[in-house]
């Protein structure tokens, strides 16, 4: 995910900073109404279209010009068609139909609306309500279709060559682990996640070749015994869930799991300068910790590589991938267990 580019220095800038609300909204009104994939692979009027819909013909024109501007939709002489991106995520009939992602970003404007009363109370929302196992899938699935292209991209450049065993801690649907896998014909990798999560893993590897080398641990790993010893854990997106406190407490877990000189690599989003203000992207989804985590946060590169240092993961380094690739800012930190031990 690139870094959002906004500096407030002018009350144009911050009328436009506020305005940015107008295109995803737009986007979730097209969602809303099921636009992309009634639209299947024709050219629409707008009198065809908004009979199609069941909308007013005012509403639909403004609407669709919006999304053609913007690329989602193809307009010519003839009407409306889905542009290429659409057909490809935006329509349920396409194999890469991303409906599980799609569904989660509109649940958050929905809760986003409630930030105030989160801020008030500094509890996240549904704090008093267990978390569903329909709920765990469908954030699985979702996290598999955010994830399919990082991992594959992040896959290619980190050297596993030397490793025989990973453990992909917290890693939901796994789609990095089949990700090292493809890389990595000798690997195994373990998934460890909940119950439901490994549900959606193992759909998953019973679609791939791959599923051979991949095995499973349910459990809750801040509490639960982790099992097994690794040559590498793989801890990604899954730092900025917990406190400080639970981090450490979590990587001395991983560091007596490690063989000698085994890697633990984090993958998040690291806040990166001093007075830990950028990039804003870190920020802003620390608000989203904030709704639904209890002690989640994001935390800078000097925080992770001082609980390394007093987990006993004593050799620590900033990586970076290439431009544009992997997930976020495109960095990870890895810990190494020294192999005396």
């Amino acid at each position: 995910m690139k870094p959002i580019p906004i500096s407030i220095k002018s009350f144009k800038q911050f009328r436009e900073a506020v305005y940015a609300f107008r295109l995803p909204r737009i986007i979730f009104s097209a969602l809303d109404l099921n636009l992309f994939t009634k639209m299947n692979d024709r050219v629409w009027t707008i009198p065809e279209l908004a009979k199609r819909v069941r909308v007013s013909q005012r509403g639909l024109a403004i609407l669709c010009r919006n999304l053609a501007s913007v690329g989602l939709l193809v307009k010519s002489q003839s009407g409306y068609r889905l542009a290429p991106f659409s057909k490809r995520y935006l329509q349920e009939s396409s194999r890469d139909f991303q409906g599980d992602y799609l569904a989660l970003m509109q649940r958050q404007w929905s809760e986003w609306s409630h930030l105030t009363e989160v801020i008030r109370v500094g509890q996240p929302l549904d704090s008093q309500e267990p978390e569903t196992t329909e709920y765990r899938r469908s954030f699985s699935w979702a996290m598999h279709h955010r994830s399919i292209q990082p991992a594959r991209e992040v896959a290619q450049q980190i050297s596993l060559k030397a490793d025989r065993t990973l453990l992909d801690l917290g890693g939901g649907p796994g789609t990095y682990a089949l990700a090292f896998l493809a890389q990595n014909p000798t690997l195994h990798v373990t998934v460890m996640d909940r119950p439901a999560a490994l549900d959606v893993a193992r759909t998953l590897a019973e679609q791939s070749s791959l599923g051979s080398r991949l095995t499973y641990q349910a459990g809750d790993f801040l509490t639960a015994r982790i099992s097994g010893t690794y040559d590498v854990v793989w801890y990604s997106n899954v730092l900025h869930i917990y406190s400080p406190a639970d981090n450490l407490k979590i990587f001395k877990k991983i560091k007596r799991i490690l063989n000698p000189g085994g890697r633990l690599l984090i993958q998040d989003t690291f806040l990166q300068d001093p007075n830990e203000l950028q990039p804003l992207e870190a920020n802003l989804f620390a608000v989203s910790m904030l709704l639904y985590t209890q002690r989640g946060n994001t935390y800078s590169v000097r925080n992770v590589r001082e609980w390394l240092q007093r987990a006993g993961l004593t050799h620590s380094r900033l990586l970076h991938l290439k431009k544009g690739t992997g997930d976020w800012e495109g960095q990870l930190v890895e810990g190494r267990l020294p192999r005396s031990g």
